[in-house]
């Protein structure tokens, strides 16, 4: 039978004391925050300890926060560690925000739960934050020669280069975009008659 929220709250509490920065309870699911500094003393803390026993990770999720709606005050990147404890039937969700904008950079949880490697890789390529200590950090998702990181707000939606055929050289070319940026501003056309039920002429 599985603890009850304020059961894991409790047992959180308990492991990590001040290392918890903040925590959001949603829809059934505990968001706890911690900082960069410690992240992997909170890592490792959140898997040994058997109140907690988070000896799974199921994934790794990267975030830019700039443009969203409303603002957010801190830093720009962050990464959300989804952890299960299969001895106590729970599931937290663990926020670290990277401290530097321009180099975002946490250090590797691959020692404390080895299946993070290829999530940090997909958060390495997607968002360009660095993982410090991964043992093989590099592109996973995007091609070899690619420039940027894709899911990074500020990347424009076209990418910056294209790739084609070229017959006369017998291989795969990359080339500047050669799509127009433009905005699409959606219009209604409708009949004059639109939504005039009964009407005859």
């Amino acid at each position: 039978m599985p603890g009850s929220l304020d059961d894991l709250q409790s047992a959180l509490d308990r492991a990590l004391g001040e290392r918890i920065k903040a925590r959001k309870l949603d829809r059934g699911e505990l968001t706890i925050e911690v900082s960069a500094a410690s992240l992997v003393e909170a890592a490792t803390i959140l898997r040994d300890d058997p109140s907690l026993a988070f000896s799974t990770q199921l994934d790794l999720v990267g975030v830019d926060y700039s443009g969203i709606a409303g603002g957010v005050d801190g830093p720009r990147f962050a990464v959300i560690y989804i952890l299960l404890s299969l001895v106590h039937n729970w599931r937290v969700r663990v926020r670290v925000y990277c401290p530097d904008d321009d180099f975002p950079a946490l250090d590797s949880v691959v020692g404390v739960w080895p299946s993070a490697n290829w999530y940090e890789r997909e958060a390495f390529d997607l968002y360009g934050i660095v993982f410090k200590g991964h043992p093989d950090l590099r592109r996973i998702l995007t091609d070899y020669g690619f420039i940027g990181h894709p899911f990074r707000k500020d990347f424009p939606v076209t990418g910056y280069v294209e790739m084609r055929y070229d017959p006369e050289q017998e291989r795969v070319i990359y080339q500047p975009v050669t799509i127009e940026p433009r905005e699409i501003v959606p219009r209604v056309v409708r009949e004059d008659a639109y939504g005039e039920s009964g009407k005859t002429d």
